[in-house]
């Protein structure tokens, strides 16, 4: 089962940042939620902050960040601040 030590967080390059420009947008006000990943997601902050725990350990990202989260992973989000971003699953 992948924890949040399996969470990808980088600076996008520039070709990964227009790419992720055509994909879809969601958002979130702050909040705190359970979510458990179906797929493998990437995803682009376009604005916004969050920390995401599995409840042994915990990862934050905000605004540039590029995020991939892992199949299966069982976490919580903590919405901090309003997120915008751009997703893909595969």
């Amino acid at each position: 089962m992948p924890t949040v030590k399996d969470v990808v967080v980088k600076e996008p390059t520039e070709e990964e940042a227009n790419t992720c420009k055509n994909w879809p947008i969601w958002r979130s006000e702050p909040s705190t939620f359970e979510w458990t990943y179906t797929e493998k997601e990437t995803c682009l902050l376009i604005e916004g902050k969050v920390t995401v725990s599995d409840g042994q350990d915990s990862v934050s990202f905000a605004k540039g960040d590029m995020v991939i989260f892992p199949k299966e992973l069982e976490c919580t989000w903590n919405v901090h601040e309003a997120v915008t971003k751009y997703y893909n699953f595969s």
